[in-house]
Formats: C-alpha cells, structure tokens, sequence
C-alpha cells in the first residue's frame, strides 16, 4: 500500500490517504508509459508537411525557347522539376490524420493510470485537503506550492466547478491546469509534480470523475 501525505494550506500534514497500487498497475511499466507518450506527442503534429508539384509552382508555362536551332537540349516551361525552382516530380502531401496512431482504450485507461503510480512512487504528488479559495489570488496559490516545496514545474489538477483555483494557478510560470478528468500519461510526465486535491484523486481513483467515454478519450 501506498500511504500519501494530505496537507492543509500551510503545508501541515492533516491525515493520509491509503492508495492500493493494484488500482493503478501494481508495478510502473515503463514501456507502456514510452507507448502512450509517443503515441500522444505524434497525435498533436499540425500535419502540414508537404511540397509542391509544377502545377502549384508560380511561373510561366512558356516554353522557354524554341524546340530546334539554339544547340540546347529540348526544354519546356520554367516549372519542370529538372529545373532550378521547378516543381517536385512525386510530391509529397501528408495531412494530420496521416501521422494519427490510437491505443486500445485498455492500454489508454492503464497509462494514465500507471503514469500516476509513477509519481505516487517518486513522492511526486502532493495532495491537499482542499483547494478551494474564496476569491482568485495567484500570491496565494504561489505560497501553497511553497508551502509543500514545490519548486519546479507543476501540474494542478482541480475540479472542473473549482474556478477559482483556476484562476489563481493558471498565470504561475511552470504551472498548468486541467480537470481531473484529462489527467494523462502526457500531462504528468511533462510536470515534475502533481498538485491535487483529496476529493478529485478519489474521483480519479474510483473512475467516477469520467461521465462519459468521451471525456476519457482526453485523458
């Protein structure tokens, strides 16, 4: 069992939340978190990789001088791919759904569960009572991640109705926000911690946070 520290605001542990690692993978497995991240990564390529063929090159299509008598080689318009500035002869044109690859959605939910218990195992988590505030304040949430000596960078996940913690964490350089429900294998291995409260780790957790497949899907 893994016993995870809860903290109060001023960085005091209050109690510990028991967590079974069977839940989450029982054991890191690095190969499929490398799968998963990859896979991510390439889905977010723009796609616009391509070259152009003579038709989509500027230029005349004037045969540049006459067929017989200048001791030339033949030669057409300017555009031909034999000429400098010419078109290319097989073009190449690769949209964004050509670099798309998919996980089965067994392998997908595993990874982002796995990912947490690498940073459960790394004492990368560091898990308060609660985030709420009364009103947004970035100086505040600044003090909290100082509280608990988070000095590098930071992943909050929160609560989707939880705005004002949003709002407080959402201009700290370092730090990004997203709902627990997107919490995933790419997000928590681009952050060095994970910032989150009790209430959305349990959602996590039990998989209540999800309310459909297609709210996993951007986990």
């Amino acid at each position: 069992m893994i016993e995870l520290p809860i903290y109060n605001k001023e960085g005091a542990q209050v109690e510990t939340l028991t967590i079974d690692p069977a839940t989450l993978g029982d054991e890191v497995r690095p190969a499929l978190l490398k799968q998963a991240y990859v896979i991510t990564h390439t889905n977010q390529r723009q796609g616009s990789a391509r070259t152009k063929n003579r038709g989509q090159i500027r230029g005349s299509t004037r045969k540049i001088y006459k067929q017989k008598g200048t001791g030339n080689a033949r030669a057409g318009a300017v555009r031909t791919n034999v000429r400098k500035g010419g078109g290319n002869a097989h073009a190449k044109h690769r949209d964004r759904e050509g670099f798309r690859s998919s996980l089965t959605k067994k392998m997908r939910r595993l990874a982002n569960r796995n990912a947490l218990l690498a940073k459960l195992v790394d004492n990368e988590v560091k898990c308060f009572a609660d985030l709420k505030f009364g009103e947004p304040g970035t100086r505040a949430f600044v003090n909290l991640l100082k509280a608990v000596g988070i000095e590098r960078t930071c992943l909050v996940a929160i609560d989707g109705e939880n705005r004002n913690a949003y709002l407080s964490a959402r201009n700290i350089e370092g730090v990004d926000v997203v709902r627990i429900e997107q919490l995933n294998v790419f997000e928590l291995l681009n952050h060095r911690f994970l910032v989150v409260d009790k209430a959305a780790l349990q959602a996590f957790l039990d998989g209540s946070c999800w309310e459909s497949d297609s709210n996993e899907e951007a986990a």
